[in-house]
């Protein structure tokens, strides 16, 4: 496989568009930015999203909540009553609404996330089950710029970055990889995601905000968590809003009836958040095991450092 052939042909897809192949070992020029793709930062593996997992738990959440919600009160009213074969039927009804949705979803495999292992120094890839790879050393990304015009939203830039892996086992077989989404983007920011990915395999775990090499995790965690503000949390976050103005306006009773009705809606719609989140934790957490073994035994802290291609190698298969 010549990688290099691929990025210039990869160069071209769009035309003569502004565009640059980034490599590995050679800094772009630009600070680190996080595009809100990431999915776990560990000390050992950086984890991101691919695409397809955002809305797992949709299902649960909103037949799940709503029952809960709505046939509690029903629950309640019987109750008070002494109506026990309206509880029962309410509670019925509420299971039914929370587990089947609830087994239905977890059971359907998420998309698996593109993992950057530090210790083994290598990218992993799943494409259509099959295992796909590529020392971060020798990894090369191709970013290119290009514009969409719509009759509403008018001109808008979009950036693609993409990597190519290879297939475990046979290197002739090679896919192109996004890392992070092309919309709204420009070349400086994905070079910048570029940057972050150098700063994380080569200077992390933690770094600071210009990707030099930090013993505190606070930045690093700052700005993913910034970017990965579940709906669950959304009360929180008007909170802290409320709790601003009225620090800007120095009253503590301060507040804007639109930021009251948002909260009071926020915390209506609580336990159809949790049930999403919840769901999705629980599928993402059963997927991981789509991995074969050979994956999963490097994420772990004392798993073997050995590369993929080293095994190859080791096995007489193409590299």
């Amino acid at each position: 496989m010549d990688l290099n052939a691929l990025m210039r042909q990869a160069l071209t897809r769009h035309g003569n568009t502004p565009g640059v192949i980034l490599r590995a070992k050679e800094q772009t020029g630009q600070q680190p930015w996080e595009m809100f793709v990431t999915e776990e930062h560990t000390e050992h593996y950086l984890a991101l999203k691919t695409g397809g997992e955002g809305y797992r738990g949709i299902v649960t959440g909103m037949l799940g909540g709503t029952a809960l919600c709505g046939f509690s009160v029903f629950a309640i009213l019987f109750a008070l009553k002494g109506d026990w074969d309206g509880v029962w039927i309410s509670l019925g009804i509420i299971a039914a609404a929370l587990i089947l949705p609830f087994l239905w979803e977890v059971s359907q495999p998420l998309p698996l996330p593109i993992l950057f292992n530090r210790r083994t120094r290598e990218i992993y890839y799943n494409h259509e089950g099959e295992l796909y790879h590529m020392p971060w050393d020798e990894a090369q990304a191709v970013a290119c710029q290009f514009m969409t015009v719509g009759p509403h939203s008018g001109g808008m830039d979009n950036t693609t970055l993409e990597t190519v892996v290879r297939r475990y086992g046979d290197a002739e077989q090679a896919v192109f990889i996004s890392l992070s989404p092309p919309m709204g983007k420009t070349l400086e920011m994905q070079c910048g995601f570029w940057a972050w990915l150098q700063a994380y395999m080569d200077n992390g775990p933690w770094f600071d905000e210009n990707g030099r090499h930090s013993e505190s995790d606070a930045y690093v965690k700052g700005v993913i968590e910034a970017g990965q503000l579940r709906p669950r949390d959304w009360h929180k976050s008007t909170w802290r809003t409320i709790a601003e103005k009225q620090k800007a306006q120095e009253n503590s009773l301060y507040f804007e009836w639109m930021d009251i009705a948002t909260l009071v809606g926020e915390i209506i719609f609580y336990p159809m958040h949790w049930l999403q989140d919840f769901t999705y934790d629980i599928a993402k957490r059963r997927s991981r095991g789509q991995w074969p073994e050979l994956v999963k035994e490097r994420l772990r802290p004392d798993g073997p450092t050995t590369r993929l291609v080293d095994l190859e190698r080791a096995q007489g298969m193409k590299v």
